[in-house]
């Protein structure tokens, strides 16, 4: 499962930094949204929830909501700290 967060987490990154323009630029969203995929995906898991979530089909859904959450809460702190 890892791999699949994982990969999950490249392709929201990616999509993100495609998508919005001002950003963390395209390495910070691949790492944001890896980052936030791995960790809704270690939550799923740790919490014993997979498979109430439908296998790996939920989990790809819920580590695709903990990527844009990521990347949604950095872009969110960086415009605070920027002050724009």
């Amino acid at each position: 499962m890892f791999c699949l967060w994982f990969v999950v987490g490249v392709v929201v990154g990616w999509l993100a930094a495609a998508m919005w323009r001002r950003g963390l630029g395209v390495v910070g969203d691949l790492v944001v949204g890896v980052v936030g995929a791995v960790a809704a995906g270690v939550l799923l898991h740790t919490l014993d929830l997979e498979r109430h979530a439908g296998g790996a089909a939920g989990s790809l859904i819920i580590s695709f909501g903990g990527a844009m959450l990521a990347l949604a809460a950095a872009r969110l702190v960086r415009t605070m700290a920027v002050g724009r």
